[in-house]
């Protein structure tokens, strides 16, 4: 089940329609509870994520930022000094 929600605005290269779609399912899959849909809910299931999906489109083309976007290389860097503070430097 999804444990981390990652940022998709206002990152340079921007997010791709996958990554878009992806969020959603995750989405979808925590309020359900369920990461795989039994076949008589598996419509509703498809129907949510693509109406996620359209909803965090038209979200991230409306928003603006002065501020320019962050590097994922920056993003992940950070992200794994944060897990070495948290958790040690990871055994080679």
């Amino acid at each position: 089940m999804c444990r981390n929600i990652h940022r998709l605005y206002n990152i340079d290269p921007p997010v791709t329609d996958e990554e878009v779609h992806d969020a959603a399912l995750q989405y979808v899959r925590k309020v359900s509870g369920s990461s795989k849909p039994s076949a008589a809910n598996q419509e509703a299931f498809e129907q949510a994520v693509t109406a996620v999906a359209e909803a965090t489109s038209a979200l991230l083309a409306a928003l603006v930022s002065p501020a320019p976007p962050l590097s994922r290389e920056e993003m992940a860097a950070k992200a794994k000094a944060r897990s070495e503070r948290r958790f040690g430097a990871p055994a080679s």
